[in-house]
């Protein structure tokens, strides 16, 4: 059975999203069936766990098949396969996944407007965003990236606010932006790469694993080391890994490439911020770890200080922007941004601190954004205003709701007993070392880089003392004192998001146990590797 456990995960949503669109229009039964499809997918992620082997460092519960097979005569053939596994990089990330897609489908409970199309492109997110995170071949990551866009693209466009259709046609055209920037590496890489198979015919391999192998590198292609190609004197190398670095921080997001992302969660649904913010964002992230820093170590140990700079970049503007936002959900959007740039550093310094906090911070983002975003959604229900300067006094008509926020505001700002702390910590450890062991980055980019927790406190009590404290008031062209508490159905999406960031900030070896595996053998792999080709580049 654990053959196909991956497969599973990933084609359960599809089958779910072929039987609601079957399902005769009006009816409730597709929201049933996207969330026995979610709690399904959990069932399958408990087996998952029961079979992963935490002292192992490489891929596990893989599965490979043939998929595309094309003779090239004398040039050889081109291979690409269905090859999904696990590591202890996206192990983590697909469990997160697993959960969010639970909280995000009774989230969407009460969806009035075409609910059978709803929750049929739920179901098609969920299942790209599965296969991004589990596929091992570069050609198969590419199409479930992709295959991301057109669910996303509508849900935001159709279910979205009153400027939807702009916020999705930003979303859309940034991160197409990105892909093509991605394909274009992707089809030198292929090119350049090669393999053989049991009959001795040479193979151009769209594998992860076969790109990664530098031996692979086929003599004379354009990202031979040994050939030094230049374009306007940079090594193709370079812009190939600038090339996946922008494709990738695009939908990180990473300062100045950020702006499509306040815009698409504004306008989003609640449930779809949540997916956006919990899950979507973090596949930049998980590229730059899987691909980027890998398949181009020689370049990454060159301009790792760029990333490391565009990552307190982020830092520090996406708090400001928080501190300038009047908007609550636009506030939190930036505060995604800031928080992000935390990844990029822990990416940039190359060291298991640093690598192993960049993943734990994408976990930790992950939980504390969803409950964010949902607690923003519950008091748009009841008003409709998501405006801060319209609220005061919360806390004495909505204790529940004031505890929750209190909860969230506090784990996202970095407090100890919070996963988030545990996340920075690691990072500002990774950063430290990095200068001290292999000079990748300065460790005045950590110094910078503490700024923005100072920020953060600032824009979230400032939010707190607004909204929650003093005398109770509310302020709206449409004036609402119906303001109630938290209900069952709210109570019951929150409660598991609270525990769990609390759980992994005081036991962060449950998740540590998952990731340290993959952060040693990542730092390993790119420098040692990268020294290697720069030796070959540089004699």
């Amino acid at each position: 059975m654990h053959e196909y456990l991956l497969s599973l995960l990933i084609f359960l949503p599809l089958i779910g999203a072929l039987i609601v669109l079957v399902l005769p229009a009006g009816t409730f039964y597709g929201r049933s069936i996207a969330l026995l499809i979610a709690l399904l997918q959990g069932l399958v992620f408990i087996f998952i766990l029961a079979a992963y082997d935490t002292s192992l460092t490489g891929l596990q519960l893989a599965e490979r098949a043939r998929w595309i097979s094309l003779a090239m005569g004398t040039w050889g053939e081109v291979r690409a396969d269905y090859f999904v596994a696990l590591d202890g990089l996206s192990l983590p990330l697909v469990g997160l996944s697993v959960f969010i897609f639970i909280i995000a489908t009774i989230s969407s409970w009460k969806v009035e407007k075409s609910r059978k199309g709803y929750f049929a492109l739920l179901l098609v997110l969920n299942a790209a965003v599965m296969g991004t995170f589990c596929a091992q071949d570069f050609l198969l990551f590419y199409l479930f990236f992709e295959f991301m866009l057109l669910p996303m693209f509508f849900l935001i466009g159709i279910w979205g606010g009153a400027r939807r259709e702009y916020a999705s046609i930003k979303f859309f055209l940034y991160t197409l932006l990105g892909s093509i920037l991605i394909l274009i590496v992707m089809i030198a890489l292929l090119l350049s790469t090669k393999s053989s198979n049991d009959t001795g015919t040479v193979v151009h391999s769209f594998s992860i694993t076969d790109m990664t192998n530098s031996a692979n590198i086929l003599s004379q292609s354009v990202l031979d080391p040994q050939r030094g190609l230049e374009l306007f004197g940079i090594s193709v190398r370079v812009w190939a890994f600038i090339f996946l670095f922008i494709g990738f921080g695009i939908k990180l997001p990473m300062v100045p490439l950020h702006t499509w992302l306040p815009d698409a969660h504004v306008e989003a649904p609640t449930a779809i911020s949540v997916l956006l913010a919990a899950l979507l964002l973090k596949i930049g992230g998980y590229g730059l770890l899987r691909i980027t820093y890998p398949l181009f170590p020689d370049a990454a140990m060159q301009l790792s200080w760029l990333v490391a700079l565009f990552g307190v970049i982020s830092i520090i503007y996406g708090a400001l922007a928080a501190m300038a936002s009047k908007d609550l959900k636009r506030l939190i959007a930036y505060s995604s941004v800031s928080h992000m740039g935390f990844v990029l550093l822990g990416v940039a310094s190359v060291t298991t601190e640093g690598a192993a906090g960049a993943v734990y911070q994408m976990v930790s983002h992950g939980v504390i954004s969803a409950m964010l975003f949902l607690l923003v959604g519950v008091l748009y229900d009841r008003t409709h205003d998501r405006m801060i300067e319209n609220y005061s006094g919360l806390s004495s008509k909505m204790p529940v709701y004031f505890s929750y926020t209190l909860l969230a505001f506090f784990a996202s700002l970095g407090l100890p007993g919070f996963s988030g702390f545990m996340a920075e910590v690691m990072v500002f450890l990774g950063a430290f070392k990095s200068n001290g062991v292999n000079g990748l980055i300065h460790e005045s980019f950590a110094i910078v880089a503490t700024l923005g927790l100072v920020l953060g406190a600032a824009y979230y009590l400032w939010t707190l003392q607004r909204m929650f404290f003093g005398k109770y008031h509310f302020k709206s062209s449409t004036e609402n004192t119906s303001l109630v508490d938290l209900d069952q159905r709210e109570i019951l999406m929150l409660l598991p998001l609270a525990l769990i960031t609390i759980a992994f900030g005081i036991f962060p070896q449950l998740l540590l146990n998952f990731i340290n595996p993959f952060a040693d053998s990542f730092t390993e792999t790119v420098l040692q590797t990268g020294k290697a080709i720069q030796a070959i580049i540089r004699p």
